[in-house]
């Protein structure tokens, strides 16, 4: 994730502040509306982080294969990770 998790926090309570300025929400729950879209915020930005780890743990499934055949590992690793952004239709 290229954000810390402090900084997160951060635009999580910046951006309930904003919601709440800008009358899109009413709450008396503050805390817990900041807790939800940091949560939200969170699982968003490390989406990525999480399929590249399963690209990793494909790949290493076919690790000899690859070898064997003379696969670039950079351009599978591309196109598993493409394969996957496709399948859970995230935006990158």
């Amino acid at each position: 994730m290229l954000l810390s998790k402090e900084y997160v926090g951060y635009l999580a309570r910046e951006v309930t502040k904003q919601l709440i300025a800008g009358e899109f929400i009413e709450t008396n729950a503050i805390p817990k509306v900041t807790e939800k879209v940091h949560d939200v915020m969170l699982e968003e930005l490390t989406l990525e982080d999480r399929i590249n780890d399963e690209v990793r743990v494909i790949l290493e499934a076919y690790a000899d294969e690859m070898n064997k055949s003379g696969a670039n590992y950079q351009e599978m690793f591309r196109k598993v990770k493409s394969e996957l952004v496709r399948k859970y239709k995230a935006v990158l």
